[in-house]
This record gives structure tokens, sequence and C-alpha cells, in this order.
């Protein structure tokens, strides 16, 4: 027994030294991969010496004497502090992911890899000019030395068991193609429904649930759009399907979250300083560290002798450019367009040889190519690309004819490099110039300046479209004078400068007179309903002077507006249930309610849940009799579900009720009794059931997922948060503002910044989730760096 114990406690003891020795190690891989904070640095790549402060966030300053050796510093920091989050964008939208990460990514690289975007880079950087060129190799080289000056490989590529590999000119250009991706998708799948809902169901149908807008609408040009036409028995009666087709429980398409943001301005004669006021919100997926790297870049005015460029705000590594913010002249933010920037074109192939496929020119060949997806462990995977002039083939028509999509991303001309030239912009005409000049994802672009003058247009290039087509479905291009010829110029542009009303706002929403010219040229992608915008509006209209912290109250209103009528509407079915299973609990906690997207709130759960299963439930009869002739068909997320559902609600025309109901009654008080159900069934019942559960937050480290148990050290902490979808504070559990600003060009000492995650991605890092508790407060922090903690000096090599 004593020999078994002595060899228990050797045996405990060796496997103690282990795991201690790991965890050592593990540390020391960690350490080695922290950027360097101090000191001084001597690098080939520049000109003269660079300064790179950072404050106890770990906001930098890089003060440089020339653009080229301050995007150089960029590209040092950016590597430094997140190269891996780099590699993961450009490989994402090159389709090589898998060939890191493993099989998990090979779904994503399939999809992305038949656009090519690898080999079209090479055409965008020939078309870059000398100076954009020069600018972008600068920053290449800083991303390089960043890299390279680091003790340790990036601490993510160890359990990889990868090495990164350097940074390219073309990996630039596919960190703008990845946020195509991100903002507008990859499948069209929207307009594939749309095919398929009119040729199931026909024209007046497909007219009504394609409706652009209705009654909540608050475009800034124009008024709000009336409610659809409903159709009518001749049209459908969804009385007579079989009720095997419908979906029960619904699919919750309206719960799938797309990028968005909020972006508004007040003109100068609303702010004390006269200088326009300009505040903007990303809704993008929220990580750690976040996707923003804040900055403060200066360096010589090459349009102004003995001046400054001094840049404040977001960047993206990746990018040798400031995304948004001001340049002390100017400032300005985004939000997501949703303009139609994808078109499924019909491909009419020789039939004589299938090979060839018919053009406005005449015969063209298809061009064909096996792509290999190489797969980290696996064996790689051969995929067969067919390209026309347009774009890959991708789908097929409801007859069965092929279908490419064409896309602004792979355009000719749709991505450069003329945005970072917002660097020197003095006045709103010229920034409104430049963002029209800009390959980028089409965005709604804010700019003010600190004359007081404020504008909106889009930013990225715009399609000219030509001929009779509906750009919702697909559409023959062969025909002369059909499809895309080119891109407008930008005095063609939609803008608006300085309105009357001396304000801006943008919620991803419809944002002209739906019956102008400039709205046909936007078309529709897939507007955002309009509450938010319209809250937005309202709130700009309760006041004559703003300072920033009236636009953080803005962006932070969390009033249940648009959820006030739902909540009303579920007392009234409520009332008639009875006091049964599940009614009973829901009539006891619908009036735990504040008219607010409170987390402690029962009542609004109760009331959200409700609405989202009545949307589903009533949508799902259209997708039901669009599986008569498509069985595997799903709604697309609809924008516009709401008007759609509303308009129902308001007139409840027979033929249109789900098969399985009654009436419209019967519908509404089944729905309800499904949210009760599924929420009684839930660990402590409804009483248990707060809004904070379904927003709290969940915001995680790429790796997280495949270090299991490492949650603790990577992920940023569980907060249940106010805020939903449709108002101004955006929130979801993974989903939300990706940072805050607002700020007053020339006077950037009156704005805030703030965002999640923080600026490093070593968890070892001082600046690991700084920050992100002020966020999630909603406090504001100062717009400016604050007082220095380091210095690094970059020196050029003599």
């Amino acid at each position: 027994m004593k020999k078994q114990r002595r060899i228990l406690r050797r045996t405990i003891s060796t496997l103690v030294i282990l795991v201690a020795a790991l965890v050592f190690a593990a540390w020391l891989l960690l350490r080695g991969s922290l950027p360097q904070l101090g000191g001084a640095q001597t690098l080939a790549g520049i000109q003269a010496q660079v300064t790179i402060e950072r404050d106890a966030l770990g906001v930098v300053t890089i003060k440089a004497q020339s653009r080229d050796d301050a995007m150089y510093a960029l590209g040092f920091v950016h590597a430094q502090e997140r190269f891996f989050e780099m590699d993961l964008m450009r490989r994402m939208a090159a389709g090589e992911l898998a060939e890191l990460v493993g099989s998990a990514a090979i779904d994503t690289d399939k999809q992305h890899r038949p656009f090519r975007l690898r080999e079209r880079t090479q055409g965008e950087l020939e078309t870059l000019a000398p100076d954009e060129h020069k600018t972008l190799s600068a920053y290449r080289d800083g991303v390089n030395a960043g890299l390279a000056a680091l003790r340790s490989r990036p601490w993510e590529y160890w359990p990889l068991g990868e090495k990164p590999a350097l940074w390219s000119d073309a990996d630039s250009i596919l960190a703008i193609d990845a946020m195509f991706f991100d903002l507008n998708g990859a499948d069209n799948a929207r307009e594939t429904a749309f095919m398929q809902i009119k040729s199931a169901l026909g024209e007046n149908v497909y007219k009504f649930l394609s409706a652009t807008g209705g009654p909540w609408d608050a475009p800034l040009t124009g008024p709000p759009m009336n409610y659809p036409a409903l159709p009518n028995a001749a049209d459908i009666d969804l009385r007579k399907l079989d009720p095997k087709l419908l979906h029960i429980p619904p699919e919750h398409a309206e719960k799938k979250t797309t990028p968005g943001s909020n972006g508004f301005a007040v003109n100068g004669a609303l702010t004390s300083t006269h200088a326009a006021l300009i505040a903007d919100d990303m809704h993008l997926p929220l990580r750690v560290p976040n996707i923003w790297f804040r900055a403060r870049i200066e360096y010589p005015n090459p349009r102004r002798a003995g001046q400054m460029v001094d840049l404040i705000g977001a960047t993206l590594p990746g990018l040798p450019a400031l995304v948004a913010g001001s340049n002390r002249r100017v400032a300005w933010g985004f939000t997501n367009s949703y303009g139609d920037w994808m078109d499924w074109v019909r491909v009419d192939l020789d039939p004589n040889d299938a090979t060839r496929y018919k053009t406005a020119a005449g015969w063209k060949s298809i061009a064909q190519s096996t792509q290999i997806v190489k797969v980290h462990n696996a064996a790689d995977v051969k995929l067969d690309v067919r390209d026309t002039q347009w774009g890959p083939i991708l789908g097929k028509d409801s007859d069965g004819t092929p279908l490419a999509l064409a896309w602004t991303a792979i355009e000719p001309g749709g991505v450069n490099m003329q945005f970072a030239r917002m660097d020197t912009a003095e006045t709103v005409d010229e920034a409104v110039d430049i963002a029209n000049a800009s390959g980028m994802p089409a965005q709604n672009f804010i700019v003010g300046d600190r004359s007081g003058n404020i504008a909106w247009t889009i930013a990225g290039k715009i399609p000219k479209r030509e001929g009779a087509c509906d750009p919702l479905l697909p559409c023959d291009w062969s025909t002369p004078s059909t499809g895309w010829n080119g891109w407008l110029v930008p005095a063609d542009y939609p803008r608006l400068s300085n309105p009357p009303w001396q304000r801006i706002w943008t919620a991803n929403a419809r944002m002209l007179d739906w019956e102008s010219p400039d709205y046909a040229k936007l078309g529709d992608g897939g507007y955002d309903f309009g509450a938010r915008a319209r809250q937005i509006r309202d709130d700009l209209k309760a006041k004559d002077q703003f300072t920033p912290d009236d636009m953080l109250a803005i962006q932070l209103d969390d009033r249940a507006l648009l959820m006030k009528n739902w909540h009303e509407l579920l007392g009234k079915v409520l009332a008639k249930a009875g006091d049964s299973a599940p009614f009973a609990d829901m009539k006891k906690y619908t009036d735990d309610w504040n008219e607010r997207a409170d987390p402690a709130s029962v009542g609004y759960r109760l009331a959200h849940d409700f609405r989202i299963e009545v949307i589903d439930t009533v949508l799902d009869g259209f997708a039901a009799a669009v599986r008569v002739k498509y069985p595997d068909f799903r709604l697309p997320k609809f924008g516009q579900a709401e008007t759609l559902v509303d308009d129902i609600l308001l007139h409840r025309p027979e033929n249109l009720l789900p098969p399985g109901y009654t009436n419209w009654d019967d519908l509404l008080q089944k729905c309800a009794a499904r949210v009760g159900d599924k929420l009684t069934a839930m660990p402590g019942g409804i009483a248990q059931r707060r809004w904070g559960e379904v927003t709290k937050t969940h915001i995680r480290h790429p790796l997280s997922v495949a270090l299991p148990g490492m949650g603790w050290l990577l992920d940023m902490p569980s907060r249940e948060l106010p805020g939903d979808i449709n108002m101004p504070r955006v929130q979801a559990s993974n989903f939300g503002a990706s940072e805050r600003f607002a700020v007053e060009p020339g006077h950037e000492e009156y704005g805030y910044f703030h965002m999640p995650g923080g600026q490093s991605d070593n968890p070892l890092s001082p600046f690991y989730g700084a920050g992100d508790a002020a966020w999630a407060q909603g406090k504001a922090k100062p717009f400016l760096p604050g007082e220095t903690k380091y210095t690094l000096e970059l020196r050029p090599l003599r």
C-alpha cells in the first residue's frame, strides 16, 4: 500500500509539473506575440522617424513626416495587434479560409471561390494611381515588418499548427472585398426567392411580397409609402393549401440579423460651435477584438504647406486609410445602403454548343476553370467554376435557364483606393466627390464640415442600368442596351446637401422618394423596416440645439415605439383567451412592461416573441403556397415583413389566412399559446423570461469555440443589455453597435467614441477588452486619444 501511495504521489506530481509546464509554455507563446509598446525599432521601409504613442485604451497616435511613412507605421501596428484577424479577412474574401482553419470553412470557401477575387485583385491593382500604389506598398511593408518584429508568431497560429503568410498589396484589396461579403452577402437569396414566388404565385402576390416600404417609412425625401395592395382570392387562397406544407413552429426569418447602422447629422445652425455634428454607429457582428482599430494619424498635408493632416477615428486592419471619423475639417460616417447591387442574369446557352452563351455582341465561350480549395489536415476540394462576362454561373431560373450573378464587387473598377483621399478633404462638397468616386460596398455616406454644412450621398460605385428589366428578377442581358453599362458618373449620383430641415438621418431604410429618378438608380436590395429611421428622425426633430451628448442619447434610445402596438394586441388576445395554461401566466407578466427594451422586463419579451411568431406564421402561409412548386422553399429575411403583416391584420382577408386556423382570432390565439408554451417549458417558466436573456452578450474571440474551456480568458463578460433591432439602440447577443461616436470637425475635444472588444487580440495585452465595459454601459469616452502611456519609435535604417 505504501508503495502504491508513493507511485500515486509521483504520478500526480508528474502530472502537475506537466500541466504547469504546458501553462508556462502557453504563457510564453502569448507573451512572445505581444506587440512592442516602447523603445525603438530600426527599419528599412521608412524615410524618417515615426513615433507611435498609445493611451490607456491602446488608442494609437502615429506621428510621421509623410503619408507613406504614416501608413507604414499603421501597417506595423495593425500587424502586431491584429494580424490573425487580417489573415481571416483576406482568406474569407478569397475563399482560402479552410487552408488555415480546416474543414469547418469548406462551405464558406465553396461559396466565395467562384468569384475568383484573388485573381481579380491583380486587375484592380493595375488601375491604381501611382501615389495610391505607393501608399499601399508602404502599408504592406509596414505589415510585414510588424509581423517580423514579433518575438513569436501571433498566438492563434500555434494551436492551428500554421505559420502566417506575408501580406501583399492584393490582400488589402481583398480586405475591401471582405466587406462586400459582410454587407451584401454572396448568394442573392432574396432575389432567388422572389423569382420562385413570382413563378409559383403570380404577379400580384409577387408585387405584394416585394413591397419596398410602408407607413412607417421616414425617407429623407418624399412621403411614406402606402400599404401594398392585398392579393385577392382570385390571386391566391391560402385556406385551400395542405396544412402539411406549413412549418409549425414557423421558421423565424425575422430573427436573422443583417448588417446595418445608424448615421445622422445636424448642421452648424444647431450647434454651439457652428460646426456640423456627425454621429455614427455601425451595426455588425460583435467579436473580440473589435473589427475596428482606433487611431490618430498625423503627417504633413500635401495640399497645404506647413499644415498637418490629422486623422482621428476608426481604421480597418488591412487597409491604409481612416474608415470613419474626422480629419478636423470634415467628419463622416456610414450606414449600409441596401441598394440593389446584385442581379441575376439569364445565360442563354447555344443549343448546339453548351460551352457558348449569347451576349449583345454575339456568342461567347464560357470561361471554365477548376478551383482547388486547400483544406488544413484534409484532402483538397476541387470546385468547377463557369464564368461569364457578367459573373459566375451560380443558379437556375424557374425554367431551368442558368443564372450568372452580376455584382458590383466583381465589376471592373468596383474596388479602388480612392476613399483614402478623404485625408485632405476640406469641405462637404469635396468629401462627396471623393465618396462618389470610391470603389467600396455602396454605403449611405453622412458628412459634415467645420463650416456647418452637412450632406448625404452614396459612397461606392453605382451601376448604370439600362433596359426595362425588373431588377428584382432574372433578366436577359443579351438584348442590346439591357443590363449594366458601366458606372454612374459622380454628377449623376443622388445627393442631398444642406436640407432646409437642417438634419440628416439614415438607418438602412429607403432614403429617397420612391417615385424619383434617383430612387431608380439605387433600386431596392432589401431596405430595412422604417421604424428605426423614424425614431431617429423624430428624436432629431424634438430638439433645436445639439451637443455630442444629445447624439449619444439618440444612439441609446431604447423606447419600444414599434413594440407598443404588439403589446396592446397581445393584451387583447389574452383577454379573450381564458385562464388555462399558458394564458394565466402570460396575463400575469404581460404588464411587466415600461415601454422600453428593458433587460429586466418579462412583458417586453412576451410582446417581442408574440410579434415574431405572428409575423412568421402569417408569412409562412405564402411560403407554403410556394412549396407546392418548390418543396425546399424558405422565406428570406423580408425587411418589410412588418408592413406586410400589419396590412393583413388590419384588413384580415379570409383568402390570406393560412390553413389550419378557423379565423384570424384563432391564429393570433394559437400564436400566443405557442409562445407561452415555449417559454413555460424553459427553466423557471415565464416568470424568468426576462428580455435580458435574449440580449445577453456573447462577444467571443474567433478561436474561442475551437479552444473549449478558454472562454474565460478570450471572451468578453456576458451582460444583459437594453435594446432591440427596430429601435436606435440595436442590440442582440452577438450583434449591435460595433462603435458609437459623435464629433464636430475642428472641435474633436467635445466628441466621444466607444466600442466593444478592445484594440488588441492578445489576452495578455493591457488593451485586450479595454473600453468594452464603457461601450456596454453607454458611457461617453473621449473621441481624442488620452494621455500617452507608451511610446515606440520607428527609425529609418541608414
